[in-house]
């Protein structure tokens, strides 16, 4: 069967777009598949970091494209999962190296091997935005509950609709229920009503996953992680299972103190 690109974006840098794609391709991998994540952000790379692989470096994505190297030299096999691959960034180079058509091929070679291609597109729109929409079949945009986040990501679905990829689904980081409860925080409907996406998942703000991030170890491997749970519910819904979110209210009750003494998560019966 041949695999799928899907490329995650959105319009502000800082939203943890690359933090969400390793979690995504790590999650996908648990699972079975067969998964490269590539990073795309030439220049600027990061994606290697957050993934504890920055030392095995060797090759990167633009010695691929220009011939300098196979294609399976300029990946580098995770620590954790063998069917889980990184193609990094070159760091010496700019943007406007490769072209759309370039990248395209190169995921076409990839879709005959990887159940899953996903891409770490730079922040901004400019070349390297334009580059990395190019090979996807299906796009990921990544936002935070702030206004000036999602006017950014709105403009972004408009770029994304017009390169002809339709119906983009968002996912919401770093939510605070708190300040949602508070009315402080944009929640899930109204960022809703004002970009008219659907919602792939809510990841909240969580200390866990950054301490995962600064140790080069995707937070999804850590079950007790409220992030993790939360990217594991958005790797189920991309892999085709119907799955309910993530439950973000705040456990105030006795009963959720019951719960959570007895090992009982709220999320497991609530379709918040």
């Amino acid at each position: 069967m041949k695999g799928k690109t899907i490329v995650i974006t959105s319009g502000k840098g800082g939203v943890g777009k690359t933090t969400t794609t390793a979690n995504i391709g790590t999650g996908l991998a648990m699972r079975g598949h067969k998964v490269v994540v590539i990073d795309t952000d030439i220049g600027l790379r990061n994606l290697d970091v957050v993934m504890g692989l920055e030392n095995r470096i060797v090759y990167d994505l633009v010695d691929a494209i220009e011939d300098r190297c196979k294609l399976h030299q300029a990946m580098i096999r995770d620590k954790h999962l063998p069917e889980l691959y990184l193609i990094p960034a070159a760091q010496t180079r700019d943007k406007n190296c490769i072209n759309p058509e370039q990248l395209t091929g190169l995921c076409r070679k990839l879709e005959q091997e990887f159940d899953y291609v996903i891409i770490d597109c730079p922040a901004g729109i400019e070349q390297g935005f334009k580059n990395a929409i190019s090979p996807a079949q299906e796009a990921i945009l990544v936002t935070t509950p702030e206004v000036s986040a999602i006017r950014d990501a709105d403009r972004v679905i408009g770029l994304l609709e017009a390169a002809e990829l339709y119906r983009p689904r968002l996912i919401i980081n770093r939510v605070r229920p708190g300040m949602v409860k508070r009315g402080d925080m944009l929640d899930k409907d109204d960022i809703v009503e004002l970009l008219a996406v659907d919602v792939l998942g809510m990841v909240p703000a969580d200390d866990r996953l950054i301490t995962a991030t600064n140790q080069g170890v995707p937070v999804i491997h850590d079950k007790r992680a409220p992030s993790s749970m939360a990217f594991s519910r958005i790797v189920a819904r991309i892999d085709g299972d119907d799955v309910p979110m993530l439950d973000l209210e705040a456990k105030t009750g006795l009963m959720d103190k019951v719960r959570d003494l007895m090992g009982i998560s709220r999320s497991e019966y609530s379709h918040a």
